[in-house]
């Protein structure tokens, strides 16, 4: 049973529309409120094709509206009567559509929200506390590989599964480095960052992106040229949400092999799991870059017995054939006693079915990542991050499992090692800093899966022991700023952003310092109306950053 939960959980890291005819079955959506009437009415007076601007907005009183609200708000914790919802959803086919909706939203005082997968951490790209509109990418998810160019141009609404079959239909030696759930959007996905399971051959997704299609508050629609190499740099890490909406990415396709090797190992505590995932922290980073290993961790009862266990499953992902990977452990890691028969040949997409961890095996049909209907929602969960620059040692190793065994197994917490290629850049070459010297990032969270929602007893006396947890891990992570990634938002940082003081405490914690003011002053620059925005948006202050 922790086996099959250990394996969901490493998913997350791995985790409709039938209504509309006309515009005139739109004319009972005006008796909605004033505000929201008065935004349909600028959609259709400023629209080439009225008919075709009714299709697309929904608004509480239409019966589809709470179906595709849900449809893809991937953490089911937020799923709830107590979620704010959008006052309108808009989910545009082209680009003038959103430069129509932009300036409605502008015009008539609404907040936005944009999603593309829905997969944010605390929700934010699908509830506000003000009115708002959220702009529901979902259609534009055109994907053009060009093998030869050995790019993909992705509209932001793609998922990271439809991306990764379209790569496969046109060649099995080319792939690109991002992440394993494959409903995560490609939109925001990019703008964070972005790390997944080739992140040390080839860096982050961010670090691979080569140009984008992106539209200011102004409703210009940019390139990397004409918007400049600064506001191109923000949109690769700094959250782009925060300087206005990426229509689309070009993406930078890496080599592959055509046969990959993947695989996993369970270890307990007592079949030495302590002192082989010391090794890990030795090992992991530092070994040949064609190698990840990451590394899931559950506490569970020994049998029926009220002792407990910590199992770790460490799972490889090896760019090249079982011949090769077993004498490069052998040698490095031996501990871990990987053999033949626990490996298994595939190839990349292959992987992705398998690394994501949906019950999938390799002989699953590819299709199924660009079928989103095919992906079971398991999210939901509590999460918090961390990034570890120095080997925790055994006895803190020790202490750190005994503050799992105080939850009641609902806990999990997922190592994914660094090293390789990320090494190779400066912690400014992106706004993403988590760069050379960083061990390994760690993913902790709680489930809350079988709580009805998460402010029952059981949810609340687990979030809190998340955070207890996350205190408890402060002497074992990194300093000065404690790092946090972004795409693994997290408001229990803190929203403040009234002055630097106040957003540093959240935004140096992302960010660091130098990339956090250079965000500030781009800022400032491309939206100083400050019209994008959430609780952990970049700030726009009344005073010169150099002034504070």
């Amino acid at each position: 049973m922790k086996k099959s939960q250990l394996s969901c959980f490493i998913f997350i890291l791995v985790l409709t529309l039938c209504f509309f005819n006309s515009w005139g079955a739109l004319s009972s959506i005006l008796d909605n409120t004033a505000s929201s009437e008065d935004f349909i009415g600028c959609l259709q007076s400023n629209s080439n094709n009225g008919t075709s601007i009714s299709q697309l907005v929904f608004t509480p009183i239409n019966s589809s509206f709470l179906s595709i609200w849900q449809e893809r708000v991937n953490n089911l914790r937020f799923i709830k009567p107590s979620t704010p919802k959008p006052s309108v959803i808009v989910t545009p086919v082209d680009e003038t559509q959103i430069q129509t909706a932009l300036y409605c939203t502008k015009k008539h005082g609404y907040e936005i929200r944009i999603r593309s997968g829905g997969h944010d951490f605390e929700g934010l790209s699908s509830s506000a506390a003000v009115p708002f509109v959220m702009l529901d990418l979902f259609k534009m998810k055109s994907i053009d590989v060009d093998v030869g160019y050995k790019t993909a141009w992705v509209q932001a609404g793609a998922l990271l599964g439809e991306l990764y079959y379209s790569i496969s239909q046109k060649t099995n030696t080319l792939y690109f480095p991002a992440g394993i759930c494959p409903t995560v959007g490609v939109g925001g996905y990019m703008s964070g960052g972005g790390y997944g399971n080739l992140v040390r051959k080839y860096g982050t997704a961010a670090d691979n992106v080569v140009d984008v299609r992106f539209m200011d508050v102004n409703g210009n629609i940019l390139d990397r040229k004409s918007m400049g190499e600064d506001l191109f740099w923000a949109l690769r890490g700094g959250g782009a949400s925060s300087f206005g909406i990426v229509l689309a990415w070009k993406l930078r396709l890496v080599p592959v092999p055509e046969i990959v090797t993947y695989f996993k190992v369970n270890i307990t505590l007592e079949e030495n799991a302590t002192d082989i995932f010391y090794k890990y922290q030795f090992v992991a980073p530092n070994i040949d870059r064609d190698l990840l290993i990451r590394v899931g961790m559950v506490s569970e009862n020994i049998g029926n017995t009220s002792k407990k266990t910590i199992r770790m499953l460490f799972e490889g992902l090896y760019l090249g054939k079982i011949d090769a990977l077993l004498p490069l452990l052998d040698k490095n890691f031996p501990e871990l006693k990987v053999r033949r028969e626990l490996c298994e040949e595939m190839t990349m997409v292959q992987s992705s079915l398998v690394l994501g961890e949906q019950g999938f095996t390799s002989s699953t049909p590819t299709e199924v990542l660009a079928n989103q209907s095919a992906i079971v929602r398991l999210w939901n969960y509590k999460d918090k991050s961390d990034y570890v620059r120095t080997q925790i040692p055994k006895n803190g190793l020790r202490k750190i499992w005994r503050k799992m065994f105080e939850n009641d197994g609902s806990e999990v917490m997922v190592t994914y090692p660094f090293g390789g290629k990320m090494e190779e850049y400066s912690d400014t070459a992106t706004p993403y800093p988590h760069r050379a010297g960083v061990l390994y990032q760690v993913l902790k969270g709680v489930n809350l899966g079988d709580q009805t929602s998460d402010t029952t007893p059981v949810s609340l006396r687990r979030i809190d022991w998340v955070r207890g947890f996350d205190k408890f891990l402060e002497p074992y992570v990194s300093k000065n700023p404690r790092e946090a990634y972004l795409n693994y938002i997290d408001l229990d940082l803190g929203v403040g952003s009234e002055t630097y003081e106040e957003a540093s405490v959240w935004g140096e914690r992302y960010w660091k310092r130098d990339n956090f003011k250079k965000l500030i002053r781009i800022k400032a620059e491309v939206d100083p109306e400050n019209f994008f925005r959430h609780p952990q948006s970049i700030p726009v202050f009344s005073t010169p950053l150099s002034s504070l």
